[in-house]
């Protein structure tokens, strides 16, 4: 897998961003199917955050952007729901936008370091 993410630590958090460049097939292109880029995105963060001693489950905020959240709304819950399946849950903001390069979905997280990290 490819890593766009971008990570600043900063204890006892770390600020991680996957821009949707992070969710490009092979080739660099941008996935066509958004299911499929959402899954990519958060691939990718949960690969990036590892690599920090980091795992989902230490996400406490995340921030999404989307292309056009009203029909994108029901695939970005179904995919939230597999994989924050259990409380606690992060704080999540979803945002529109216009324009993410050719891509539909970015995403955004502030994790906690655990304390043996």
């Amino acid at each position: 897998m490819r890593s766009m993410a971008i990570l600043q630590r900063s204890d006892p958090v770390i600020f991680c961003s996957c821009p949707g460049r992070s969710a490009a097939r092979a080739d660099g292109t941008p996935e066509p199917d958004f299911e499929r880029q959402v899954r990519l995105a958060f691939e990718n963060l949960k690969s990036t955050l590892s690599a920090a001693g980091c795992t989902m489950d230490d996400i406490v905020d995340v921030t999404t952007f989307h292309t056009d959240p009203e029909n994108q709304f029901e695939t970005i819950m179904a995919v939230k729901q597999q994989i924050f399946s259990k409380p606690p849950y992060p704080n999540w903001t979803a945002l529109g936008v216009n324009w993410l390069a050719g891509f539909d979905f970015e995403i955004k997280v502030v994790a906690r370091i655990p304390a043996n990290t």
